[in-house]
């Protein structure tokens, strides 16, 4: 479906009102548009929803130097996907009056752990990342943890123009941007595009 911006703050306030906690997931290949959207549902819903990205469990770039992962950082295996998966079952519970979640910052290529509040009373969790519906090394009981999936649909061109403009904007070469997208980037693309149809929505969006 192709859907506006308040198109899908319209459908997440929906979700907002069922009764209990609800969790969405937001998913789709690096620069697909997940934190504009992110963005977009939480300044809509305000209180009624908190976000908690899947990129707060990557694998510290020394763990990957020494498992020998760090030229593959992003890629499934750089993540600890059961501390994901604990975390989604924690805020599926709300046995706690505050439960703590980490965010990744960019700029930093770290996790900050404890950095995103959700309260017990918040009624829609928003949870994005590129392996919500991958079916492998673990990944596969996140799709069970979620109660709706939204995929966003890119073509591979306008993919790789975003990847290499976000490389840039960190001081990268164009050169060296480009690189790590056709090396990385796009692989890892190919893998979050097969869990595509394990989606309840497949989105492109418009302006």
């Amino acid at each position: 479906m192709t859907a506006t911006l308040d198109d899908l703050v319209a459908r997440a306030a929906h979700l907002a009102q069922r009764p209990g906690r609800t969790l969405l997931g937001i998913v789709g290949a690096p620069g697909a548009g997940k934190s504009t959207v992110c963005e977009a549902l939480s300044t809509g819903l305000g209180e009624q929803a908190v976000v908690v990205g899947m990129d707060g469990f990557h694998l510290d770039n020394e763990v990957l130097i020494a498992l020998g992962r760090r030229q593959r950082k992003g890629a499934p295996d750089t993540f600890d996907v059961p501390g994901y998966l604990s975390l989604l079952n924690r805020l599926r519970a709300t046995a706690e009056d505050v439960t703590y979640a980490p965010r990744f910052d960019r700029a930093l290529e770290m996790a900050i752990g404890s950095a995103v509040p959700v309260p017990r009373t918040t009624p829609l969790v928003i949870t994005e990342g590129n392996y919500l519906l991958y079916d492998g090394g673990g990944w596969e009981d996140v799709r069970e943890a979620l109660d709706e999936v939204w995929y966003l649909d890119v073509s591979d061109q306008e993919l790789r123009n975003r990847l290499v403009a976000r490389r840039m904007s960190y001081g990268e070469s164009h050169e060296a941007a480009l690189d790590w997208v056709q090396g990385v980037d796009e692989a890892n693309a190919s893998v979050v595009a097969q869990g595509r149809h394990h989606a309840d929505l497949i989105i492109t969006i418009s302006s």
